[in-house]
């Protein structure tokens, strides 16, 4: 079987919403050190897992917006947050031990310029900056390896 024919099927919002997903706003928070794309991961409050800031739509925000605030809360990530969705990503959240919800984030990417040592979550969560590869092979959900994996800075530097 060919690479091509093996892949995933892109994913359709509409098609997710339908099917009673949620949509929830994340940020691919980067920076370049020595000439080296790196990317933000924090750990879940839950799990431990390696994951990005992510959060509910928060009112009066745009979608970029709420990434944003989700971002600073989570991680202590202040910076610049571009308006240009780079990516789409489903996961599970989990409710309960028994209760899940489909949830479909949409992903932005943020610029930082400074991290907060104390922030909202700063006790419940840690903060590691990753290669882009490293970054890719922690995170558990496929699409948003893959989205890692090929997120491109360069557009977002200016």
């Amino acid at each position: 079987m060919s690479k091509q024919s093996s892949k995933k099927s892109p994913i359709s919002a509409d098609l997710l919403h339908a099917k009673g997903a949620r949509s929830q706003y994340g940020a691919v928070c980067f920076r370049v050190k020595s000439g080296k794309v790196q990317v933000l991961l924090i750990t879940s409050r839950g799990t431990g897992r390696w994951v990005l800031p992510k959060g509910w739509p928060v009112k009066g925000q745009t979608p970029a917006g709420s990434a944003t605030v989700e971002a600073f809360e989570e991680a202590g990530v202040q910076g610049k947050t571009f308006p240009v969705c780079i990516g789409l990503y489903t996961y599970d959240k989990y409710m309960s031990d028994i209760e899940s919800i489909p949830c479909v984030v949409a992903l932005y990417p943020l610029r930082v310029k400074k991290l907060r040592r104390k922030f909202a979550e700063s006790d419940e969560r840690r903060r590691k900056w990753f290669s882009r590869k490293v970054a890719s092979e922690l995170v558990h959900e496929p699409e948003l390896a893959q989205i890692l994996r090929t997120f491109d800075p360069d557009p977002f530097l200016s």
